[in-house]
Parts: C-alpha cells; sequence; structure tokens
C-alpha cells in the first residue's frame, strides 16, 4: 500500500486522551494530548461523561496531525 507510511496509537486514560503518530522507523511524528473531566458519585468511584471523552479523543488526534 502506498499510504502505509504511518500509524496512529490511541490512548483513553483516566484523566486526557492521548494522540501519538508514528512512521516507519518508528520514530514519533506528531503527538496529542486533551484532559477530561471526572466525576465523583460517592467515594471510591469515578465516571466519565462520554461525549467529553469523545470531544477530547478528536481534540488529541487533530493535535497530533
Amino acid at each position: 500500500m502506498k499510504n502505509d507510511r504511518y500509524i496512529m496509537a490511541l490512548d483513553e486514560g483516566t484523566t486526557s486522551a492521548r494522540a501519538v503518530i508514528f512512521d516507519r522507523e518508528p520514530s514519533i511524528v506528531g503527538s496529542g494530548q486533551q484532559e477530561f473531566s471526572q466525576i465523583y458519585p460517592r467515594p471510591g468511584w469515578v465516571e466519565h461523561d462520554p461525549e467529553e471523552v469523545w470531544a477530547a479523543q478528536l481534540t488529541a488526534i487533530k493535535n497530533a496531525l
């Protein structure tokens, strides 16, 4: 394939979304990170707003590009 020069890895952590782009070496050629909020409904619990997580992932991807 002609367009297989890069690969993007996505990481969804507890506090942020990350995107990293690698070339064939593999060397990092781009990266992005976007934090999102945590919701604590009761002690020991944590929740995330899925729409906010999705938006954070899209922002991380855009920043990596």
